[in-house]
């Protein structure tokens, strides 16, 4: 089986009906990235992603690719560009409608590159503030992990905040009977 170093698949012919390769062509050798054909599982490996997402992004319109004469998906050099270009931009924290603007905006060569980073500059945005919701969270814990004795006693100032009880203040030592 010749390998396609391009895509890192073995290019085989998975439909010998096909009247392409039939005809003596295989299109899996072809020169162009868009010409490559790849199954579900093979785009799922070259791409990165797992076949159900690579189906998740077709159901919602982020990719298209094409479609057999049996209705199976034939995914081409260039549904794995994509592909990936999406896996890229999902794990940077993108939304998927700031994919779907940002693959717009890739395939667009006349686009103006201020749009492109307007989305960016606004989920930059968005990321500091999720640093500053986490920043509290992690201030909060530490000091209901400080107030918490650890020991035996069933008191836990932890759980109490959980469960948005008020833990009694501690008393420092010499004033317990005082009165308040």
């Amino acid at each position: 089986m010749p390998w396609h170093a391009e895509y890192g698949i073995y290019a085989t012919a998975r439909r010998p009906a096909c009247p392409v390769v039939a005809a003596g062509r295989n299109p899996y050798l072809e020169g162009d990235r868009g010409a490559l054909i790849m199954n579900v599982g093979q785009a799922a490996r070259r791409s990165g992603l797992p076949a159900k997402t690579i189906r998740y992004y077709e159901d919602i319109g982020l990719i298209r690719p094409a479609r057999a004469a049996n209705g199976y998906r034939d995914y081409s050099g260039d549904d794995i560009h994509r592909l990936a270009f999406l896996r890229r931009a999902r794990g940077l924290g993108f939304s998927i409608d700031d994919c779907r603007q940002l693959m717009a905006l890739y395939g667009d060569r006349g686009r103006a590159s201020h749009d492109v980073r307007e989305i960016a500059e606004a989920h930059v945005e968005a990321i500091g503030g999720k640093i500053r919701e986490l920043e509290a969270m992690r201030a909060t814990l530490v000091r209901l992990v400080h107030a918490c004795h650890g020991d035996a006693r069933p008191e836990c100032p932890i759980l109490d905040d959980i469960a948005g009880e008020a833990a009694p203040r501690r008393q420092p030592s010499g004033e317990a009977g005082a009165a308040v």
